[in-house]
């Protein structure tokens, strides 16, 4: 037949080996580049791929002063750079390193996410010999980016959102060991099927519920009611439960898309005036949120502007709220008609804004936009 038993040994074990190339086997520790041209400096059949995606942030940022944790600069190291300092990360996982961008957190945008979701299905999720990825982000719209992945990359395939606290150069900088914990998180055939995930200071966080609850400690990333998927100890990830996914979650293809309709947030106020709403609508937003007091309370007076803003532009305006925690019910809405604002249930208001922008770019209407938010509401 042409064949040795050795032959037919290798073959076999390349076939069976979790998320490995079915290729000829290759010497470990070599390069190798895939047919997406994701290259692998450090290739080993026996290990699981991994595709980190770099936008920069904290965990990229440097500083003269090795004690600094506010007043460096992010994103000033490129993904390599930091994947050089951790040795340990390359007996994880083979890791094809992509600088996407090189940014501030603040400086992430909606055609960046789509990017990041094109990226993601095509060199991850088409990819059958792709085990995940990570993405690097600054923390300060991570829960957003993240929120976002969440929705719209939805194969099974865990996306591991990282990030730190600290910049690269700080004493006791956290950055080397979320990427190592979250690339470690990524292989690991238990997080499948969880959707997009955080993971930070050790834990594992759904990324539909995580939220920085802490402008300067590494413990920020939460889910306060809803609690931790799992926890990392010694670089071994362990999840409490099966994977679940959430009640409200709405997946949306974005395959198509190239462009979100603008959506923003107002933050409720004593004495807020009415001429905010206004302003949002004639400078081109398709949809508001409400940051609103307790339940999602506005005043008699923004109460009826939004009513007036639904009625006249048919504009989706979403009453959310300024807590940390808790829900808008639909009870909180006095008539439930086309015509009057939507309740987020227990969407905060970043989140609001994001699955509204969504649903707005799926051509949903008033009415099938309603639906979707009930799915997180009780009452």
């Amino acid at each position: 037949m042409g064949f040795s038993l050795r032959t037919l040994a290798v073959s076999a074990l390349a076939i069976t080996t979790y998320a490995s190339p079915l290729i000829s086997p290759r010497t470990a520790n070599t390069s190798y580049t895939n047919s997406n041209g994701l290259t692998f400096n450090h290739f080993n059949n026996s290990l699981p791929n991994v595709t980190i995606l770099a936008t920069g942030g904290t965990i990229a940022g440097t500083s003269k002063d090795k004690t600094a944790t506010a007043g460096y600069k992010s994103g000033a190291l490129g993904i390599n750079t930091l994947l050089s300092e951790i040795p340990d990360i390359f007996n994880v996982a083979n890791i094809a390193a992509i600088q996407a961008n090189n940014v501030n957190s603040g400086d992430i945008s909606s055609s960046l996410l789509l990017n990041l979701t094109h990226r993601l299905q095509t060199e991850v999720c088409d990819d059958p010999t792709m085990s995940g990825a990570v993405i690097t982000h600054g923390t300060d719209t991570l829960e957003e980016s993240a929120f976002f992945i969440d929705a719209t990359v939805n194969c099974g395939k865990p996306i591991v959102f990282v990030g730190s606290m600290r910049p690269s150069t700080a004493i006791s900088a956290d950055g080397p060991m979320n990427l190592l914990q979250g690339v470690n998180v990524a292989a690991d055939k238990n997080a499948k099927d969880r959707g997009a995930l955080v993971v930070l200071n050790d834990r594992i966080v759904s990324a539909f519920f995580a939220t920085k609850t802490h402008a300067n400690t590494m413990d920020t990333f939460q889910a306060y009611e809803q609690g931790s998927l799992g926890f990392i100890v010694s670089n071994k990830p362990y999840f409490y439960y099966p994977a679940v996914q959430a009640n409200a979650k709405h997946v949306v293809d974005v395959s198509d898309l190239d462009a979100i309709p603008r959506v923003d947030i107002l933050y409720a106020y004593e004495d807020m005036q009415t001429d905010s709403i206004y302003s949002a609508v004639q400078n081109g937003a398709k949809g508001v949120v409400i940051a609103g007091q307790g339940a999602g309370g506005v005043s008699t007076d923004f109460a009826s502007a939004i009513n007036d803003i639904v009625a006249k532009h048919n504009i989706p305006v979403v009453l959310s709220h300024r807590t940390v925690n808790g829900e808008v019910p639909t009870a909180a809405i006095t008539a439930k008609n086309a015509q009057t604002p939507i309740a987020s249930g227990m969407f905060n208001p970043q989140q609001s804004r994001i699955l509204l922008g969504l649903l707005l770019a799926e051509k949903k209407g008033l009415v099938e936009i309603r639906e979707v938010f009930s799915k997180a509401t009780v009452a």
